[in-house]
Parts: C-alpha cells; structure tokens; sequence
C-alpha cells in the first residue's frame, strides 16, 4: 500500500505539467473536390495528440487542436502532404 501512494504522489508532478492543448492553421494546398476534405481529415487523425480537426474548404485550411507534448506541427504538415495535400502553417 505504502508503495503505492508513493507511486501515485511522483506521478502528480507531471500531470500538472502537462502542456494546454495548442491549434495551429495550415494552409492545404490540391482540394479541389468535395472528397479531399474527408481525406486531409482522415491524415490528420492518425497523428497522435491530434483532438480537433476542422476543415474548411473554400479556404482551403485544417485547424487542427493537438497536445504539444505528443506532436508538432511539422507533424501535421507531413500528414497532409504524405495524403497529397502538401500544407504549411498558416502565419
């Protein structure tokens, strides 16, 4: 039992430290059609950290939400473009 509150009490530290959730714009280039939304989305969701995804695609942009301590955002650009949606973050 006493190993196990001491456990639990140096795991608090880190839990308290976790990093607020960021969301970054990308600028998603070759969505021409009504299924290259579903597909930039679909590439997203396989990165880890990733929480939200909002497509919008007559800007041609994916805000994405994610964990900074899980991913980057060079993370996300390479997801896209690996799907055939070469992206940058929007400035």
């Amino acid at each position: 039992m006493r190993k196990l509150l001491i456990a639990s009490l140096l795991t608090l530290p880190f839990v308290a430290e976790a990093a607020p959730p960021k969301t970054v714009a990308l600028v998603v280039q070759n969505m021409t059609c009504g299924i290259c939304p579903i597909t930039v989305k679909k590439s997203l969701e396989k990165v880890p950290g990733v929480s939200d995804i909002q497509i919008n695609f007559t800007k041609r942009t994916a805000t994405v939400t994610y964990d900074p301590d899980n991913t980057k955002p060079e993370a996300l650009t390479a997801a896209t473009t690996s799907a055939g949606y070469p992206s940058t973050v929007q400035k």
